[in-house]
This record gives structure tokens, C-alpha cells and sequence, in this order.
């Protein structure tokens, strides 16, 4: 009876709305910080956009290589639209509550576009493998096929094995708190809030991590340091020089996406003493990478460049 009593209890107290605070300790002053997010998702949404049409209007640019960063803009611009409309509704309008169905579908997206970001660089560091170190057998291995095939096993692994995330969080219990320290429905914040065992989901958000995104980086790592022993090879400087330079944009795209994952991770553990960092860098990593990608890539790669230039109808040999 005393069981079922307290069942009925916990049941009663089921909370049906979370509340994102924002950033931990700054809540009076946070609306500030709108202006800047606004125009880095502004200019996400606009460098992407017109990567894409360069891209579609360049011939020269119908290739494998741009393909992948073609849809890399995609997966950018989708992850920084899941996230920054809720956070600048949150700075601008105080619009904080987000009820559970459509915060474990935040969750559940956002694990799935940064799991698919992974993933294509993953195909872009394979692609300037094949590029550098199997150049005669290039048109063969990556082509158009190579593009689609790649494109949706990335796809159909993250959206799959990405899942038990939020039907996980969502069979937990919340019957107490429903205040989040965050601007958006992060796997660890919101079960933390949770008022059973949370420990399958802990366990799974480490299984997921290690095993696509610790393969990820593994593979990215293997193909490089091939990439690296290949050049290392090449009887010029001039010849090494060219070969790595084709690689600069990509490499400065995936130290910075991993090297804030990382950086998230660790400073988890020092979220009693400084946590608003994690929530900052988790903020900053969905809204950075979209408009820092398409800006490095224009500026290291001549050929996107001179695409750009024609699209904008520029002089590119003066530019």
C-alpha cells in the first residue's frame, strides 16, 4: 500500500516543462550576450548558404571534395538552427520553458548533427588520402557513388544509433526540479535533474562518445599521419608544400571541432567550481564551427575562392 502509495506520489509530481536558465551565475545580464550569437548564427546561415551556391554554380567545384563540403554547410547550418532560435528566444523574450517531447527532440537532433559532422570529416580525410597517397587510383575510389554511398551510412548511423539518447532520458523520472543551467537540452544536464538512477544514460553517452566519435578522430589521425608519410616522401619541397596545403583547411576545421569536445568533456568535472565554462563552450561549439568552416575554407582553398570571387562577381586577380 505504502508502495503504491508512493508511486502515485512521484507520478503527481511529474514535472511537464524544463526551464533553461542560460549561463550558470550571469542570468542578469546574460541578454547581452544576444547581439554577438545573433550575428555568428547570421553569418552561419549566410557563409553557408553562399558556400552552396558557389558550389552549385561552379563547375570546377563538381567534385568529391566540394561535394563533402557541400554538405558539411548543410549539417552546419542544421545544428546551429536547432540550438541558436531557442537561445536568442531565451535572451530576447525570456522564453526559458521547453516542454519534455520537444526537449528530448533538441536532444536528439543535436546528438545526431554533430555525430553527422564527425562523420563527414572522417569522409574528407579519406577523400585527401586517397588524393595524395593513391592519386592514380582516385577517380576510381572516390567518385560521385563513393559521395552518396559514405554520405548516407553517416547519416543512417547517427540517426539510428542516436536513438536510445533521448527514449533513455525521457524513461527517467523528474518529479522535482526542472531547472536546467543551460540554454539547451543537453543529455548530462537534463537526466541530472532526474530523480532515479540515471546510470544507463551516463553509460551510454560514453559508449556513443568513445565509439563514433573516438573512431572518428582514430580514423582522421590514421589517414593524416599516411597523408604525412607519403609527403614526407616526395622528392620537393615545393611538391610537399603543395600536397599538404590542400589538406590546411580541413586539418584547422577538425583540431577546432574535437579540440572544444574535448575541452567540453574535461571541464564537466570542474562544474561546481567555474560552471558556466562547459555551458559556454557548448554554446559557442554550436554556433562557431558553422561560420568559422565556410571562412576557413574560402580563405585557404584557391579554387573556392575563385569561385566565390565569380559569384560575387569580383576580379579575382586583383583580389
Amino acid at each position: 500500500m505504502f508502495q503504491n502509495l508512493k508511486a502515485f506520489n512521484i507520478s503527481m509530481l511529474q514535472v511537464s516543462e524544463f526551464i533553461l536558465m542560460g549561463f550558470p551565475g550571469i542570468h542578469s545580464w546574460q541578454h547581452w550576450l544576444s547581439l554577438p550569437l545573433a550575428l555568428l548564427y547570421l553569418l552561419a546561415l549566410s557563409a553557408n548558404t553562399l558556400i552552396l551556391i558557389v558550389i552549385n554554380q561552379e563547375p570546377t567545384l563538381h567534385q568529391p571534395m566540394y561535394h563533402f563540403l557541400g554538405i558539411l554547410a548543410v549539417v552546419d547550418m542544421g545544428l546551429a538552427t536547432t540550438i541558436m532560435p531557442k537561445i536568442l528566444a531565451i535572451l530576447w523574450f525570456s522564453a526559458k520553458a521547453i516542454s519534455l517531447p520537444e526537449c528530448f527532440l533538441q536532444m536528439y537532433v543535436i546528438h545526431c548533427f554533430v555525430g553527422m559532422e564527425s562523420g563527414i570529416f572522417v569522409c574528407m580525410a579519406v577523400d585527401r588520402y586517397v588524393a595524395i597517397c593513391r592519386p592514380l587510383h582516385y577517380p576510381s575510389i572516390i567518385n560521385e557513388s563513393f559521395v552518396v554511398k559514405a554520405t548516407l551510412f553517416m547519416a543512417l548511423r547517427n540517426t539510428l544509433a542516436t536513438i536510445p539518447v533521448p527514449v533513455l532520458a525521457a524513461q527517467r523520472h523528474y518529479c522535482s526540479q526542472n531547472q536546467i543551467e543551460h540554454f539547451l537540452c543537453s543529455n548530462l544536464g537534463v537526466t541530472s535533474l532526474s530523480c532515479d538512477d540515471r546510470t544507463i544514460n551516463s553509460l551510454y553517452q560514453i559508449i556513443l562518445a568513445w565509439t563514433f566519435m573516438g573512431s572518428d578522430l582514430g580514423l582522421i589521425i590514421i589517414s593524416y599521419a599516411l597523408i604525412l608519410q607519403s609527403v614526407m616522401k616526395l622528392n620537393t619541397a615545393e611538391a610537399a608544400s603543395k600536397a599538404l596545403s590542400t589538406c590546411a583547411s580541413h586539418l584547422i576545421l577538425i583540431l577546432f571541432f574535437y579540440t572544444i569536445i574535448i575541452v567540453i568533456s574535461i571541464t564537466r568535472s570542474a562544474i561546481m567550481t567555474a560552471p558556466i565554462i562547459p555551458v559556454l563552450l557548448n554554446v559557442l561549439h554550436s554556433v562557431i564551427p558553422p561560420a568559422l568552416n565556410p571562412m576557413v575554407y574560402a580563405l585557404k582553398n584557391r579554387e573556392l575562392r575563385q569561385g566565390l570571387y565569380k559569384v560575387l562577381k569580383l576580379d579575382f586577380k586583383n583580389s
